[in-house]
């Protein structure tokens, strides 16, 4: 599993390269998909890397893709594991050159993320997770192992998003109370969330699949939590529709925070 895991970190760094390789250019090569969302030169460059790497390392195991992602139900329902990817997590975020963004790939197990990697081009900060061994953060080299669960705060740190703050959340932050809450692009808000540094992020707003998966399985591995509305875990690959439910992101398990 770990071999496995150091393996796709490779991938994921080659994948930022390549986006920092754009990102650092003129001409971003944005376009507009059908939902409206913004794809580039980078997302395309990112996702051809890291398909074509996992088609050699696991080339059994078949790779959902933001950028591939037309493939019908009938044909996913029959997978038990698979790849999830999100090539470049945070476009908007891209685009605005404010460096947060990341590279996500996820291999799914019955219908759950048990390994991951959630990679930060711009700080060339890499996450890391497996089932059964934790969670990490690799900086400057260094890895050491993160956990969700600090010491309670007064005042819970909430992490939202930069680009979609939806009047539900507003609502929901108005019942919570006193808190302080930190903007943040892309799945750098799980990625808080697992360190320790934010207490919380509700996700009251459409996300897809690949957007989470990733980044779920740090915050599960590092001791954390997400769940939908009802309290149950967050799953994949149940239905036709990729867009997931709303859901809650949380380290404390002591503290309600759904229903509240």
């Amino acid at each position: 599993m770990i071999e496995l895991l150091n393996k796709i970190e490779q991938t994921a760094v080659k994948a930022g390269e390549a986006i920092l390789e754009i990102y650092h250019s003129a001409d971003f090569g944005v376009e507009m998909k059908s939902d409206d969302s913004p794809l580039t030169k980078a997302d395309l460059a990112a996702h051809n890397i890291i398909v074509a790497d996992l088609e050699k390392i696991t080339p059994d195991v078949p790779v959902l893709s933001e950028e591939s992602a037309d493939i019908p139900f009938s044909e996913r329902s029959k997978w038990n594991k698979y790849w999830l990817v999100d090539p470049l997590d945070g476009t908007k975020e891209f685009i605005k050159k404010n460096g947060e963004f990341t590279v996500n790939i996820a291999l799914i197990e019955n219908q759950q993320p048990i390994l991951s990697v959630v990679y930060v081009p711009v700080q060339e900060i890499a996450y890391t997770a497996a089932k059964g061994y934790g969670a990490f953060k690799k900086v400057d080299g260094e890895r050491s192992q993160i956990h969700s669960h600090k010491p309670s705060r007064n005042t819970p740190v909430v992490v939202g998003s930069r680009s979609h703050i939806s009047a539900d959340v507003k609502t929901y932050l108005d019942k919570l109370g006193e808190h302080e809450m930190t903007a943040m692009g892309s799945s750098l808000k799980f990625c808080l969330v697992a360190e320790g540094i934010a207490d919380l992020y509700p996700r009251l707003g459409l996300t897809s699949e690949w957007d989470t998966a990733a980044a779920q399985c740090i915050v599960e591995q590092a001791g954390g939590h997400v769940v939908t509305l009802d309290n149950q875990a967050l799953l994949y690959n149940t239905k036709d529709s990729l867009l997931n439910p709303f859901f809650m992101v949380y380290g404390d398990s002591n503290r309600e925070w759904i229903n509240i």
